[in-house]
């Protein structure tokens, strides 16, 4: 299993400190006393802990991609929060937990139209002017079909999108994308005509779980 490089800040300072206040008192232990060396001891495990849950949720496992050219593919792992069907297109919005892979992934083949970031506010996810207000990234991806676009949106914890590609990017279905750091949304617009075959709580895997068929 790989670990993004974006993690790499967030694993090996914590682990090194860890490790330090860990070993150093076990070395001079006659130069603390039991409630120093008992502290930093506890901070010493607790800087381990958080190195070791950041190798955790920056994972990057190795996946099997669905290649079905009929399929749409979900760009996230997460869970379902919503289908919503507007004039010109179905939108799909997906929760990640601080548990949940967090790289996102194309639907389809196709060429990356557009791409823009928007500030915003850092609302939970689930609250439902998220995906409205909160901080974003935004991929438009012109598909053999008709445009479909994926939209990273920041949450509480969540406060950094990450883009991998520009605009005029050629993918395949199943290429990264991107990713959020800590828990999250997605949405996934997709054009009208798709038959979405996810519904409302499923679980779904990027690159894996079929989101709609053409």
């Amino acid at each position: 299993m790989r670990i993004l490089k974006e993690g790499f800040p967030f694993i090996f300072p914590p682990c090194l400190a860890g490790l330090a206040l860990i070993i150093i008192p076990l070395i001079g232990t006659d130069r603390y006393s039991l409630v120093s060396f008992i502290i930093l001891q506890g901070i010493g495990a607790l800087l381990l802990l958080f190195a070791f849950f950041c190798v955790y949720f920056f994972r990057d496992p190795k996946i099997a991609i669905n290649n079905d050219p009929q399929s749409i593919l979900s760009p996230c792992n997460g869970t379902v929060m919503e289908i919503e069907e507007t004039g010109s297109e179905k939108i799909i919005r997906v929760f990640l937990s601080i548990f949940s892979v967090h790289l996102q992934r194309s639907p389809v083949d196709g060429v990356v139209q557009d791409m823009y970031h928007r500030d915003g506010k850092f609302l939970a996810a689930w609250n439902p002017q998220a995906h409205v207000l909160n901080e974003q990234n935004t991929f438009v991806i012109q598909g053999a079909d008709g445009v479909y676009t994926v939209r990273q949106v920041a949450g509480f914890l969540a406060r950094r999108c990450v883009s991998w590609v520009n605009t005029g990017t050629a993918l395949k279905a199943g290429d990264k994308i991107g990713m959020i750091k800590f828990s999250s949304q997605v949405d996934l617009h997709v054009p009208k005509s798709i038959t979405v075959t996810v519904k409302k709580g499923d679980k779904v895997r990027a690159g894996i779980t079929i989101a709609g068929k053409r």
